[in-house]
């Protein structure tokens, strides 16, 4: 099957609710997401998205049904209950909050799992539907609603992503305070504990909510992943919260259309909405991780490179100007460049072809000379240099043994407003520490 012919396929009374189904919960726990990153607590959803299971399975035992009531009664009693347990093993036993996490919901987890494959023979109970969830039978279980048939996931979640989303508008000042300094938060007028455990509550509701539909999984990946991703794009906490919960959406409809598509690539029929929309979510991630603005792992990696190439040219420059200073020799040749100022032939030729585009060396045979206006930045380079060595000796109280590499790096990141400060703070020296002339300023700037 073709991805035309998967796509010439698409039925919005089906795959539309699919994909409405896996936005409402990808958005539901990307919202409360943020916050549990911003507090370090990523791992507090997972725990309590595992430490349910004793309570939907106790609700399933005593009820014998599947209605929402009674699981999200038990979810909701067994997810705050380990959030207390954790804040009580924290503070009681004074251990690290990861650590009571990890024994609060392993211990109710496998708890849990006893009692599921108890209550499994006494009730219609799919142990892998809680785990890796059902959303592509999302369309054929319905509920009637104001004389509309609706499948019962996009009305259970939608109520959910509605009551998360007032929850985090509401009550945005407070989240945002008590996730930054609970205690400020405290003693501002508010229970910096009561939203806390306001929050937990959500969560558990949030992952029970999820589970027949995404699954236990899916839900953990989405209160971490997407708010993750959006932290590595911004600072600021708004959109941070925008961005996660667009992350969220769009991954749930890629990954819809992914498992439909991906797998015919390979000879294929589909796969599992679920798992693709993890992928997604794992994809942007990993985007984010390499491409980020500020955070970005290729970004930061390109911009230590820029740096180091835009270091070097000064260098070069302030070689040149130097060599002229000392003995009148005008050209460098790039074997020489490169040996005196250790490096690479790649990097040096680079650096040497931008600063001919910018005319600030010219080219005479196999060697190199300074232009006019090469001279006039490198002049500007050379003044900065002597005129921190100046300073770290007469402010500083450096010997000048101690000085050279100090300058050496201050140099590059001085402008002409900076030269003018440090000269006035030196008494205007005409000679640096060594006895070499500090060159006066250019009129024009360097």
């Amino acid at each position: 099957m073709t991805d035309t012919t998967i796509l010439a396929n698409w039925s919005w009374a089906l795959d539309g609710w699919i994909v409405a189904a896996g936005i409402l919960a990808a958005v539901a726990a990307a919202l409360l997401g943020n916050f549990l990153v911003l507090r370090r607590m990523s791992l507090l959803g997972d725990a309590i998205s595992h430490a349910v299971l004793p309570g939907l399975a106790a609700a399933f035992f005593l009820s014998g049904s599947r209605s929402s009531v009674p699981m999200f009664l038990g979810a909701v009693a067994v997810g705050v209950l380990t959030a207390f347990l954790t804040e009580w093993i924290r503070r009681a036993g004074r251990v690290d909050e990861g650590a009571a996490m990890g024994v609060v919901f392993t211990s109710l987890f496998a708890l849990g799992l006893v009692l599921i494959v108890q209550a499994a023979d006494h009730v219609d109970l799919d142990p892998s539907c809680v785990l890796y969830g059902s959303i592509e039978l999302t369309p054929l279980d319905t509920v009637s609603l104001g004389g509309l048939l609706l499948p019962r996931a996009v009305v259970t979640l939608g109520a959910v992503a509605v009551i998360n989303a007032v929850f985090v508008l509401a009550f945005f000042k407070e989240l945002k305070l008590s996730s930054f300094d609970p205690v400020l938060a405290t003693t501002s007028g508010f229970s910096a504990g009561l939203i806390h455990y306001v929050l937990m509550m959500l969560v558990a509701i949030t992952a029970v909510a999820s589970f027949e539909s995404v699954g236990n999984i899916l839900v953990v990946a989405m209160f971490v992943v997407p708010p993750a991703t959006a932290y590595l794009l911004t600072d600021r906490l708004p959109l941070m919260i925008g961005l996660s919960v667009l992350l969220a959406a769009g991954a749930a409809v890629i990954g819809h259309v992914g498992a439909l598509t991906v797998p015919a690539w390979f000879g294929y029929q589909s796969t599992t909405t679920a798992g693709m929309m993890a992928v997604a979510t794992g994809l942007a991630l990993a985007l984010a991780v390499a491409f980020a603005p500020r955070h970005g792992v290729v970004v930061k990696l390109v911009r230590q490179r820029l740096l180091s190439l835009r270091i070097l040219s000064d260098d070069v420059l302030a070689l040149l100007y130097r060599s002229d200073e000392r003995d009148g020799e005008e050209g460098w040749d790039v074997d020489k460049m490169r040996d005196l100022l250790l490096a690479d032939r790649w990097s040096l030729r680079c650096v040497l072809a931008g600063l001919r585009l910018r005319n600030e060396i010219d080219r005479s045979g196999l060697f190199y000379g300074l232009t006019t206006h090469g001279r006039m930045r490198a002049r500007g380079l050379v003044r900065s240099h002597r005129l921190w060595e100046q300073y770290l000796v007469s402010e500083g109280g450096l010997g000048t043994d101690q000085i050279h590499d100090k300058a050496e790096r201050f140099e590059h990141f001085t402008d002409q407003k900076l030269r003018a400060q440090l000269d006035r703070a030196t008494g205007i020296p005409q000679v640096d520490p060594h006895g070499k002339p500090i060159p006066e300023e250019s009129q024009e700037g360097a």
